[in-house]
């Protein structure tokens, strides 16, 4: 696929389009359905389109194996953190009123955050598989190729 122009041609117009797309998800998913877990997984999309037509190094080199690690953390991390927030200011697990006066501006940035930390949790989740498998596949290419001579 690397060297198919017009596959080249139709990623670079299509990643932008796929992540803008993501975006609208991850911030629209209070008021209609999505949310989180499937901007997460448009993002990685985004991410797994880049990496099949351009190659796995030029995607590491946008977001490394390193960065997709941290990533992951730091997301689960937000949605802990949002949760044990309430508890810490009185209320339960999750439980948005004390964040706020206002209880409705509480619920919404609330359920922001929780979500955002979702959909970078599986964004995040979702490329380290991709690069795994792709890892692997190539060592075992690499493994058969050697014993082919």
């Amino acid at each position: 696929m690397r060297t198919n122009g017009i596959l080249r041609v139709i990623a670079r117009f299509l990643i932008p389009l796929i992540m803008l797309f993501g975006l609208y998800i991850q911030f629209h998913g209070e008021y209609s359905p999505g949310g989180g877990f499937q901007a997460g997984v448009v993002f990685a999309a985004a991410w797994i389109l880049f990496a099949l037509i351009y190659g796995l190094d030029a995607a590491l080199a946008v977001i490394s194996q390193r960065a997709q690690f941290v990533l992951a953390c730091l997301g689960a991390l937000l949605y802990a953190f949002v949760g044990l927030l309430g508890v810490m200011l009185g209320g339960r697990f999750l439980d948005f009123r004390p964040l706020l006066e206002s209880p409705q501006a509480a619920q919404q940035a609330g359920i922001i955050a929780v979500e955002f930390g979702v959909g970078v949790t599986v964004a995040a989740c979702s490329m380290l598989f991709f690069t795994f498998f792709a890892r692997r596949k190539r060592e075992i290419d690499a493994v058969e190729a050697g014993g082919a001579d």
